[in-house]
């Protein structure tokens, strides 16, 4: 493991970031477990990427026969890439008629910001103070684990990110306010971006109609809504395929990625017809290895299971059946229980209410040295996030719950 750790900082760098401490040398994964190098293993609660399960058979062969007669990109005519924006967007509603695809979440997200400037004209960008969508030098504007180098530009405003309880007015009168700033700077507003379930913010679990406010005073200003399904999207909420259906919002723009291609790098943006074609006339925009061949029939495969395996209504049932298995833990510091379909999210505080991070670092430890696998989100990085891949089974659950009993049962509070 020390060698391995050493020979990462000299190929590598300095700081690049793993999970836990130490780190697990991964090997192989299959379905929910993975297996460490020396054969343990560990039951996966937090890796969305593998949406429909670690190395799925269904998506390495269509992977695999794809690659065997022709991977090249989207200047020669191919049916896979438009049978599947055919499909994918029969899923949606509200208009939303037409996709590209790229590699990343990242790429979804930077193009979905250009269309937004491209059919209202304006430059002006919201987006939560304490979230995370992707990593280019435009999307790291919005993102606020890590203060861009220079500061954060005048057309972007950061509101307060929405916790447990927050009324949708409030949010609205944040969004008014930072609007009226960019339109006073003379930015104007181009988009209000938002993860639907504000994952990253500590996943609130807010009411249906929560975000109407917000989305009248952008539309005020003639700001176009983004929503960003990279983690709430295909099913992974139960009652809904995409997040922006549970907040009854009609977004103008959608960006996925991560889950799309269960492991594959596939991620897209879909738009409606107006939308897209203002971007195209704006942007020369081409993406070599976006909706290739093979990354059309992964992505396709990943459709295919979630239907033919009824994934989607599996997060449903069995998200209900672990959220009530999560709501059973017992420790002085649970503040919270949270849960939509198979993303849950504990916080965890002190004795004074204040945010507990330590204790989130320790159980998130514990579990780890007790083979399950889960993280930690929020502000002050103290509330516990779990998002297992779709085929989660009750007993699965079941081991979750036994093991985070266990572990808050070893830590000190």
């Amino acid at each position: 493991m020390s060698d391995l750790l050493k020979r990462r900082a000299r190929l590598m760098g300095p700081n690049v970031p793993t999970f836990y401490d130490p780190p697990l040398h991964i090997v192989r994964g299959e379905g929910v477990w993975l297996w460490d190098a020396g054969g343990r293993r560990y039951l996966d609660c937090y890796n969305n990427v593998p949406h429909v399960g670690h190395c799925h058979p269904r998506v390495v062969d269509a992977i695999a026969r794809q690659a065997r007669v022709l991977n090249t990109h989207t200047r020669y005519l191919h049916e896979g890439v438009l049978d599947y924006i055919e499909r994918l967007t029969g899923t949606m509603d509200n208009g939303l008629d037409q996709a590209l695809l790229v590699c990343t979440g990242s790429e979804a997200v930077d193009v979905a910001l250009r269309m937004a400037r491209a059919a209202t004209g304006k430059t002006g960008l919201i987006a939560t103070d304490n979230t995370y969508h992707g990593n280019t030098t435009a999307v790291a504007q919005l993102s606020t684990r890590r203060p861009p180098i220079g500061g954060y530009s005048d057309h972007v405003r950061l509101v307060p990110a929405p916790e447990p309880g927050t009324d949708g007015a409030a949010f609205g009168a944040h969004v008014a306010r930072a609007a009226a700033e960019l339109e006073t700077a003379g930015h104007g507003v181009a988009a209000l971006i938002v993860c639907p379930i504000f994952a990253n913010e500590g996943l609130p679990c807010l009411p249906r109609g929560f975000l109407e406010p917000a989305v009248a005073a952008l539309r005020t200003r003639g700001g176009l809504l983004i929503s960003d399904e990279v983690q709430p999207g295909f099913g992974r909420l139960g009652d809904v395929f995409w997040g922006y259906q549970a907040l009854g919002i009609a977004p103008d723009v959608v960006t996925l990625g991560k889950s799309m291609g269960n492991g594959y790098p596939v991620a897209g943006v879909v738009a409606r017809t107006e939308i897209m074609g203002a971007f195209r006339e704006a942007f020369g925009y081409f993406n070599t290895f976006g909706g290739s061949p093979v990354a059309a029939a992964a992505a396709m495969a990943v459709l295919d299971v979630l239907e033919d395996e009824g994934l989607v209504e599996n997060a449903k049932r069995v998200g209900r059946y672990t959220l009530e298995r999560l709501q059973a833990l017992r420790h002085p510091a649970i503040d919270g229980v949270r849960g939509y379909g198979l993303a849950f999210a504990l916080d965890l505080v002190d004795t004074d209410g204040a945010p507990n991070t330590a204790l989130a670092a320790a159980v998130t430890e514990e579990a780890k040295r007790r083979s399950v696998l889960i993280n930690r989100i929020g502000r002050d990085m103290h509330i516990l996030k779990i998002r297992p891949p779709l085929p989660f089974a009750p007993e699965h659950g079941d081991r979750l719950g036994d093991v985070l009993q266990a572990a808050f049962d070893a830590c000190p509070r």
